[in-house]
């Protein structure tokens, strides 16, 4: 694996091989790495020639500042994961390589999505999300970008900046990984106790219970039933709970059998914010 510090070494190696015409594959992280990443990695080893990682824990998507210095940074570990699974170049910048002085200011059209659920509760993430994202995607110029289903707003948010930009990549989502009992891979969960994790898996139950149930059931019985089974859970705080149109995500009170509707939720534990979501 080869690892590259500033951009112009790596868009001069990336075109190089694009000159090869080689098929670039990306997937961008903010390290803390885990079988989900590594899956989007596999995902991407599968579809195109070369695998771009980079690992870069963005300042602007953080709306609270403790929540980014939290934010764990194992990068030897990560080097080994990106290492063991053939990864073949890893992308490690510095906080001035991917924001310069002078940089110019960044506002995108996000629609309602960025005022919506993540965005109602984390003012101003998802313009983070999109100009780091942006960023990276100038730099790397893949043909396909690979990101996780766990966060599915993101993605949704990522697909409206392709749009509003003109750009030529595509978009691979790749189904959240799970552990043994459902609980979401996440590098947060790094920060839950082993208590916290056997609480945790709550989520992932009442996200199974929606499903189950969603052709059977009215959506406030689904979201109210869902609802009980964290609310059992000590400790455990809900901030949303919501049957959503995947597209749009703006919530349904009723299923029609002709769309398509992802359940969201997002809830605190210990400390820690946990988001999670099952398409029906």
């Amino acid at each position: 694996m080869e690892i590259f510090v500033t951009a112009s070494a790596l868009k001069q190696h990336l075109a190089t091989l694009q000159q090869q015409h080689k098929k670039i594959g990306f997937v961008p992280t903010m390290g803390a790495l885990h079988d989900g990443h590594i899956s989007l990695i596999q995902a991407a080893k599968a579809a195109t020639d070369v695998v771009v990682c980079s690992i870069f824990v963005n300042p602007t998507q953080f709306n609270d500042p403790k929540d980014l210095e939290k934010y764990p940074r194992p990068i030897e570990h990560d080097k080994a994961l990106l290492t063991a699974a053939n990864c073949d170049i890893l992308f490690l910048p510095e906080v001035n390589v991917m924001y310069p002085e002078n940089d110019p200011h960044w506002e995108i059209d996000l629609g309602n999505l960025d005022q919506i659920w993540e965005g109602e509760h984390r003012p101003g993430h998802f313009q983070g999300v999109t100009q780091i994202v942006y960023k990276l995607f100038q730099l790397v110029n893949p043909d396909i970008a690979f990101f996780g289903q766990k966060d599915f707003q993101q993605v949704m948010v990522i697909q409206r900046m392709i749009a509003e930009k003109a750009l030529s990549v595509k978009l691979h989502i790749v189904p959240t990984l799970r552990d043994a009992h459902g609980l979401a891979l996440s590098s947060r969960n790094a920060r839950l106790s082993p208590t916290g994790i056997e609480k945790a898996y709550a989520i992932s139950k009442a996200l199974r219970h929606i499903q189950h149930y969603s052709r059977e059931k009215d959506v406030n019985t689904l979201i109210a039933e869902a609802t009980a089974l964290l609310h059992d859970v000590d400790g455990l705080e809900l901030e949303y709970l919501a049957i959503c149109e995947t597209t749009t995500l703006e919530i349904s009170t009723n299923i029609d059998p002709n769309k398509d509707y992802v359940v969201l939720v997002a809830a605190w534990l210990e400390g820690v914010r946990l988001i999670d979501n099952m398409l029906l």
